[in-house]
């Protein structure tokens, strides 16, 4: 599991999502939220920026993208994505993440589940949404349908 970091002594001089750049699961999420936050955070990947966060060991940044604010804040793994929502005027995952336990830890899990079989879940993102992030389709509404319609001949 990843450690959560709350405050780091360098502070980036804009919030600065750090993520894993030799990851396709993870390139391809990061790609959908530059596309959402509008140039409100910068996006560099560990392999590049580490060294700028020293008091942040490199087996975490490996771990879990970390979305590090100008007062030094860090947010691990799940909050970083919800946190980063944040600035695109979505409170409510953020918020949640703050102060639902039980949402908290599911969220944890889950994101340490991904993080353990990202090739597996880069390969479900494609066959649900497409391979170009930029520009997601739908599959996911065909494989409810097949279900139900399978379901409906049953």
């Amino acid at each position: 599991m990843f450690v959560k970091i709350n405050k780091t002594e360098y502070p980036p001089r804009e919030p600065t999502m750090v993520w894993d750049g030799t990851c396709g699961f993870c390139k391809y999420w990061k790609t959908r939220w530059q596309l959402k936050t509008k140039g409100k955070i910068r996006f560099v990947t560990y392999q590049e920026k580490a060294s700028d966060f020293p008091d942040i060991p490199l087996k975490e940044f490996k771990k879990a993208s970390r979305l590090i604010e100008p007062d030094g804040r860090v947010y691990s793994g799940p909050d970083s994505a919800y946190r980063s929502l944040y600035y695109t005027g979505n409170e409510n995952w953020h918020h949640w993440y703050g102060k639902y336990p039980w949402f908290e830890r599911f969220s944890d899990v889950a994101y340490n589940h991904i993080a353990k079989n990202r090739d597996f879940y880069f390969k479900i993102t494609k066959a649900l949404f497409g391979e170009d992030p930029t520009n997601l389709k739908s599959y996911w509404l065909f494989y409810l349908l097949a279900v139900f319609v399978i379901l409906a001949l049953l």
